[in-house]
């Protein structure tokens, strides 16, 4: 498709967004869906009597635990999950998958270094804590400073004449994931802005067993950078029944955290033809990096692994959809989806052979269904799909898909799925030493391959694409050199 023509400014950047829509806006015949799925009834049987019955069984379970316990975490930047992705490569080979390549992206490289936190006053305690992703160091001599502790962004703003030269410490409430995680995304810079000179949040979860919560913070353009860590739950309470006396708490602060050069890495990704529109992809994922701190395993070694095993168990059945799946390993999902984000920029242009996009990455857990967003017609279609899945007991199909390494395709109109489970328990262990191979049950694991692989195969053996509104967007910049 040819790009419109552009004036050329000289001397000036600019930017100009081209929208070219794919629409399919004929009502579905829900009658003629079903008889298609009905016909490919029998390979769901067999994918899941050989998931969850079969040779395969407790397969993904397996292969995971060798990888985490060969490799453990796998940061992104880090050799380590170099490592990882030229063993992943070995293994799809392996395992008779085809076009098996990685698709380079650079990502960022941060890198932990030495750390610690110790209370001095009232009374010395050592403080187990993480830093946060792209924190600055303390520098050699570290940060001795007396603490403010607050419970929100309000008080913060509230008691901004104390701030000035302190550590701040958020010991905000749980309030679920996505509200209280803006204490960590932002807590850094809210204080710097009043003159702190570090800050520390209290872990993002609602059960701690003396256990500090990691993950990626932001740092506001424009504003001076201040180390930040996260500290555990029972430790940022004590703190705030201490600061309620009245007593005046200390803390000693050393971190050798550094943000080096963009490192190149690489998505992973490995394919089973379709059979009749080879250039028609339904694509299934979860991302190999992880955080430094446990193995990696719930987040997401399980949603990598099921993604994997969804083309593996349609490969050792030897069926072959009509339409290509795809599955791809994303890098640097920790720090803010990053290897998808070029993905989707190297294959945006091709958005109207995007049937499907799922991603796992809220635990692999004992599943109940598929979180799904599409369109009316889309979200039929996907109800039909799913009654497949009623002999495990996953077949509700739920609204909004979630994911950050999809985001981009359904912001684009395509079709997006994530894996629904019983994870009440995902953010008790998300991003802490407590990740490990432990987490992981493998008779539910088998449950999320079925689930997994028999949406995948039936939505790309179906005789039409699902309806969306597909675009594609062009940022365009030209200079005059």
């Amino acid at each position: 498709m040819s790009m419109m023509t552009l004036p050329i400014i000289m001397h000036v950047w600019f930017t100009v967004l081209v929208s070219v829509s794919f629409a399919y806006h004929n009502d579905v015949d829900i009658n003629k869906v079903r008889k298609e799925i009905d016909a490919l009834k029998g390979d769901a049987e067999k994918i899941i009597n050989l998931s969850v019955y079969g040779a395969a069984q407790n397969q993904s379970y397996n292969r995971l635990a060798e990888l985490t316990d060969k490799f453990g975490y796998r940061l992104a930047g880090s050799q380590t999950l170099e490592d990882a992705i030229d063993y992943m490569l070995d293994q799809l080979k392996a395992d008779g998958l085809e076009n098996v390549h990685g698709e380079e992206a650079m990502v960022p490289h941060w890198v932990r270094g030495d750390e610690s936190a110790v209370m001095l006053l009232p009374r010395r305690h050592p403080l187990p804590m993480l830093g946060l992703g792209y924190s600055i160091g303390t520098g050699p001599r570290g940060i001795l400073a007396d603490v403010i502790i607050v419970k929100t962004f309000d008080e913060l703003e509230a008691r901004a004449s104390e701030v000035p030269g302190k550590i701040v410490v958020y010991n905000q409430d749980y309030k679920g994931y996505g509200i209280s995680v803006a204490y960590r995304s932002q807590g850094a810079s809210r204080a710097a802005k009043l003159g702190a000179v570090a800050s520390l949040i209290r872990s993002v979860t609602p059960l701690s067993v003396d256990s500090p919560h990691t993950g990626m913070q932001s740092y506001e353009s424009g504003v001076k950078k201040i180390p930040t860590a996260c500290i555990t739950v029972e430790d940022a309470e004590m703190m705030w029944r201490m600061s309620q006396r009245g007593e005046r708490i200390q803390i000693f602060l050393n971190m050798s955290a550094e943000n080096l050069p963009d490192k190149m890495s690489r998505n992973t990704v490995a394919e089973i033809k379709g059979s009749l529109y080879p250039e028609q992809v339904v694509l299934v994922s979860g991302h190999l990096d992880s955080w430094d701190v446990g193995q990696g395993a719930m987040d997401d070694g399980g949603g990598a692994f099921i993604s994997w095993q969804a083309l593996s168990l349609v490969k050792q059945l030897g069926l072959r959809p009509k339409r290509t799946l795809r599955m791809v390993l994303w890098t640097a999902e920790e720090f803010g989806g990053i290897g998808s984000q070029s993905y989707y920029q190297n294959h945006k242009k091709n958005v109207k052979n995007f049937d499907l996009v799922m991603e796992s990455d809220i635990g692999t857990f004992t599943p109940t269904g598929i979180n799904f967003t599409g369109n009316g017609n889309a979200s039929k279609i996907m109800t039909e799909v799913l009654k497949l899945l009623s002999p495990i007991n996953a077949s509700t199909l739920y609204g909004n898909a979630g994911g950050e390494d999809i985001a981009p395709w359904m912001s684009a109109g395509v079709p997006g799925a994530s894996l629904n489970n019983d994870n009440d328990k995902y953010f008790y262990f998300h991003h802490t030493n407590g990740d490990t191979m432990t987490v992981q049950d493998p008779v539910a694991m088998n449950l999320c391959s079925a689930v997994w692989a028999v949406t995948a195969y039936t939505v790309a053996n179906l005789d039409d694409i699902l309806p969306g509104d597909r675009y594609v967007n062009y940022n365009i910049k030209l200079t005059q050199h």
